[in-house]
């Protein structure tokens, strides 16, 4: 892509150069990431520079840039384009280079084989999705291998039971669902990923689809281009299921939870409701709010591939758990896996082990039934 095409996709001309982008970008700072320099040296100079790893690699994608922006553009999209230069021309962490080349191979980017993709369900009892399921729970790389989020999965797999729900899952046939890999450029391996899990979902006939990531929620809601089947948020599949009264909770838990809103499932999606209806839902439940929630929720520094990526200095997520202790919290409740790793590895990186805990939302409900 050269810069003309850049300046037309990314309506470059249109940006009044007013820096809301910059000025509200969460790592901008850490990284010296100047995202509306970016923009105006290919819009104005007709220059494409591949800007150091640092800056080009800090990005998020978290979408706060967009949602500020005035003139409706989408900075961090232009971003990934630049991302999908780097890609091609092989200028990449060897972190990212692994991530990648392990998604192409095994269908994870945790180097992990296929055929331990089903290990977390083990003492589970969980059908394949050919067994006459109505419904299929796509579980994701990071719940089906990482072994702290397993535990979400196993606890989402109990309200499931609780409430009666057939559901299946896809085992070892299950894929990337290839978010991140957008969000990193290489946009050829996410075109073949769509190609693939479509042949798979088309093969078992799915049209019901619960995911506990959001970043999978947002790859196949906003960039597969389909309209077979209709993604949910397991937090909009659990809400519901109280609403509708097949979720009868009985167990009290007396604390104060301060919940976290993901960018993918917020910012992104504008899912900001069920989370917190859960959370009120459960007996002696106090649900408290960051000051920076919803729209202005602030980053994990998780997603865009930062799960791969360190980029030196503070980490945003270290400021969540902080502020969270500050509110009075016991418990930070999140509903993405990548919040979940970041932020509880903040809790040791701050001093705060044993005054908070980190939990996702599916864990927190299952104490309760």
């Amino acid at each position: 892509m050269n810069a003309q095409e850049l300046v037309q996709k990314h309506k470059l001309l249109e940006c009044i150069q007013c820096g809301m982008c910059t000025g509200s970008c969460p790592v901008a700072k850490k990284a010296n990431l100047n995202i509306r320099r970016y923009m105006r040296e290919v819009a104005a100079l007709g220059r494409l520079t591949i800007h150091p790893e640092n800056e080009l690699w800090s990005c998020t994608t978290c979408s706060t840039c967009g949602i500020r922006c005035p003139k409706d553009l989408d900075p961090y999209e232009f971003l990934i384009d630049i991302r999908s230069m780097a890609v091609e021309g092989g200028q990449i962490a060897p972190t990212i280079r692994d991530a990648l080349e392990s998604i192409f191979k095994n269908g994870n980017p945790w180097a992990r084989i296929r055929s331990k993709r089903s290990e977390w369900s083990q003492n589970l009892n969980v059908k394949h999705i050919s067994q006459g399921a109505e419904m299929l729970y796509y579980v994701g790389c990071t719940s089906a291998y990482d072994p702290r989020i397993q535990s979400v999965a196993q606890d989402l797999v109990k309200c499931f039971e609780k409430a009666e729900i057939n559901f299946g899952v896809l085992g070892d046939e299950e894929n990337c669902c290839g978010s991140e890999v957008y969000g990193m450029g290489e946009k050829g391996l996410f075109e073949f990923l769509v190609e693939e899990n479509m042949k798979i979902f088309n093969k078992y006939n799915i049209k019901q689809l619960v995911t506990s990531c959001p970043h999978g929620f947002h790859a196949f809601k906003n960039r597969y281009n389909q309209t077979n089947f209709e993604p949910q948020h397991h937090t909009q599949f659990l809400a519901k299921l109280i609403d509708e009264g097949k979720l009868s909770l009985t167990k009290e838990v007396n604390k104060k939870i301060i919940y976290h809103d993901p960018c993918f499932l917020g910012k992104q999606n504008g899912i900001y409701e069920e989370p917190r209806k859960i959370i009120e839902s459960i007996p002696g439940a106090e649900l408290l709010e960051f000051d920076r929630s919803r729209a202005r929720s602030l980053c994990c520094e998780g997603g865009g591939g930062r799960m791969w990526v360190d980029i030196p200095g503070s980490r945003l997520s270290e400021t969540r758990v902080i502020d969270a202790v500050a509110a009075g919290a016991e418990i930070l409740a999140v509903a993405c896996p990548f919040c979940l790793l970041t932020i509880e590895d903040a809790v040791k990186t701050t001093g705060n082990e044993g005054k908070i805990q980190i939990m996702d939302i599916a864990e927190l409900l299952s104490l309760a039934l």
